[in-house]
C-alpha cells in the first residue's frame, strides 16, 4: 500500500507542535484512531475538522455493522457457536473501557460457555468492589492503576500497599472469587503476595516486551522466570499480561512457566482488524501451543 510509518514517542505526541508538524507533512484525508487511549489534543481536532474517526474494534469485523451494539453483539457471538476460554473487563470510573451497565450482560454470556471464566480487573480503591460484588466473577485481578493513567503501568508495591489490600483479598475469597495481584517481576514481592492470601499473581510484562529482540532480552526474561518460579514454589499460580503480542508471546511462555493465562487486549484487537477476530485468536492460540511443543 506504500503507506509511510512514523513512530512518535508519548512525549512527542503530547508535544502539539511536534504532532502537528509531523501530520502536516502529509496530505491527510482521514485520521483513524484504533485502540486509542489518550485524549485527543484540541489543536488536532481544530486542524483536521471532520477528518477524525474513532473506531471501536472489539469483536470486529465478524460481529460489526448496523444493530451490533450491547447485548446484540454478545447474542450474535453465542448464536454463531463461537467458543471462548473467557473474557476480561477493566471497569474504570470514567467508563472509557467498559460501561457499568454492560457488566451483568457480559457475565451472563460468559457463563453460557462451559469452562469459560469471567475476570474483572481494576483498582479496588476506585469503585471496583461494588462491580465485583454484584457480578461475582471467577477471578478478580487487582491493579494499582491511577484514574488519570492511560493504561496500567506498574505493579503493586506490597510493602506499601499490603495492609490496605489484605481486607479486600479476604472479602473476595469469602465470596468465592479467585484473587490475582498485578505485580512487577520481583521474587521478594511474590512472598508478600502469598502472605496476603492471594491465589495468583499477574506479572506485568511491559519490561519484557520492551526488551524483546534486544541485547537485554535474556537478562530481563530471567527476572520473570525467577519471579514465576518463586511464585510457583510458594503455591501461587501465575498469569501474565501487558504488551504481549504475536511476536513475543511464544518465547515468553517457553522461558517463563508455568503460566496459567495471559491477558492480551490491544495487540489482539489490532491484529483482528487485519486478520479478523476469529483468525487473530487462532494465531494467538498457535503461538501459545508452540511454547508447549
Amino acid at each position: 500500500l506504500d503507506i509511510p510509518l512514523i513512530y512518535l514517542s508519548k512525549a512527542g505526541f503530547l508535544n502539539e507542535n511536534t504532532l502537528l508538524n509531523t501530520l502536516n507533512g502529509f496530505s491527510i484525508d482521514l485520521i483513524v484512531l484504533a485502540g486509542f487511549l489518550l485524549k485527543i489534543p484540541d489543536t488536532l481536532v481544530q486542524a483536521f475538522p471532520n477528518k477524525i474517526v474513532n473506531i471501536h474494534p472489539a469483536l470486529l469485523p465478524k460481529f460489526g455493522g448496523k444493530g451490533m451494539y450491547g447485548m446484540h453483539v454478545h447474542r450474535a457471538v453465542k448464536e454463531a457457536g463461537e467458543t471462548a476460554s473467557g473474557i476480561t473487563i477493566h471497569p474504570r470510573p470514567d467508563e472509557r473501557h467498559i460501561r457499568g451497565r454492560d457488566v451483568e450482560p457480559l457475565s451472563r454470556v460468559v457463563r453460557q460457555f462451559q469452562g469459560a471464566e469471567f475476570n474483572i480487573e481494576g483498582n479496588p480503591f476506585h469503585q471496583l468492589m461494588d462491580v465485583v460484588r454484584a457480578a461475582s466473577p471467577h477471578q478478580a485481578t487487582l491493579v494499582p492503576d491511577d484514574i488519570s493513567a492511560a493504561t496500567s503501568d506498574h505493579g503493586w508495591d506490597l510493602g506499601a500497599d499490603g495492609r490496605r489490600l489484605e481486607p479486600i483479598i479476604k472479602e473476595l475469597k469469602s465470596l468465592g472469587i479467585r484473587v490475582s495481584l498485578f505485580m512487577d517481576p520481583s521474587p521478594e514481592q511474590m512472598v508478600l503476595a502469598k502472605e496476603l492470601g492471594a491465589d495468583r499473581v499477574e506479572l506485568y510484562t511491559e519490561s519484557y516486551a520492551d526488551a524483546y529482540d534486544s541485547e537485554d532480552q535474556v537478562r530481563v526474561t530471567s527476572m520473570y522466570r525467577e519471579s514465576a518460579f518463586r511464585a510457583t514454589e510458594l503455591g501461587l499460580e501465575v498469569n501474565a499480561g501487558h504488551d504481549l503480542n504475536l511476536d513475543n508471546l511464544s518465547y515468553f511462555l517457553t522461558e517463563v512457566n508455568p503460566v496459567q493465562e495471559v491477558s492480551i487486549g490491544h495487540a489482539l484487537t489490532a491484529d483482528a482488524l487485519e486478520y479478523g477476530m476469529e483468525n487473530a485468536v487462532r494465531r494467538y492460540l498457535i503461538e501459545i501451543e508452540k511454547s508447549y511443543a
